[in-house]
């Protein structure tokens, strides 16, 4: 990720919440292995804001599925949970929620809850976050991007391997992408490369 992505996020963050009362609210949005949460964090250094983690919100299971890539798309990331913790904040209100336990992967959710105060700038990042369901308390969507080779070495890198679970959802992601968040739905779409 290069600087002058973050230098051109942040501005239009800084630019867009300027005159905006009440937390303004990002989502960063793309596929696994763009950068979403790397980015999201130099964000949240540049600014006054607090990163919400979009993985903490997986509820696509555990197994393989063979269901249609559109219900999966659906129900990859409990949005009903993230469209509670982001009313309460953008109400002035402290949130918190149970976190998917990525360490057991047996489906359950940490024993101990996040919580989260009210900011001032507020990033949902994550595969999902600007979904349709959610538009209406997102104020800004920035779209993370990079070439399908670069991704897929980030992917191999982090994850050993690209096996039946990992393609279902990225199955996933391409409808998701395709139908319900094109590129032309974001604010800015910037490349991590």
């Amino acid at each position: 990720m290069t600087a002058a992505a973050v230098d051109k996020a942040a501005a239009l963050i800084l630019a867009a919440a300027r005159n905006h009362f009440g937390p303004f609210v990002v989502a960063v949005d793309g596929r696994s292995g763009t950068g979403k949460s790397t980015l999201a964090k130099a964000l949240a250094k540049r600014l006054p804001a607090t990163v919400i983690e979009g993985d903490d919100f997986y509820a696509g299971g555990t197994g393989i599925e063979g269901d249609p890539p559109q219900s999966r798309a659906a129900r990859c990331i409990d949005w009903q949970a993230q469209r509670r913790v982001l009313t309460a904040l953008r109400a002035g209100q402290a949130a918190s929620y149970h976190a998917f336990d990525w360490d057991t992967f047996d489906g359950s959710v940490a024993e101990e809850a996040t919580h989260i105060a009210p900011a001032a700038i507020l990033i949902l990042e994550g595969a999902y976050s600007a979904r349709p369901e959610l538009r209406d308390l997102v104020d800004l969507t920035l779209l993370a991007t990079v070439p399908d080779a670069v991704r897929e070495e980030r992917l191999l890198e982090r994850e050993g391997e690209i096996g039946p679970w990992e393609r279902q959802w990225h199955e996933a992601e391409d409808w998701y992408f395709a139908h319900a968040a094109p590129d032309s739905a974001f604010d800015l779409v910037l490349d991590l490369s």
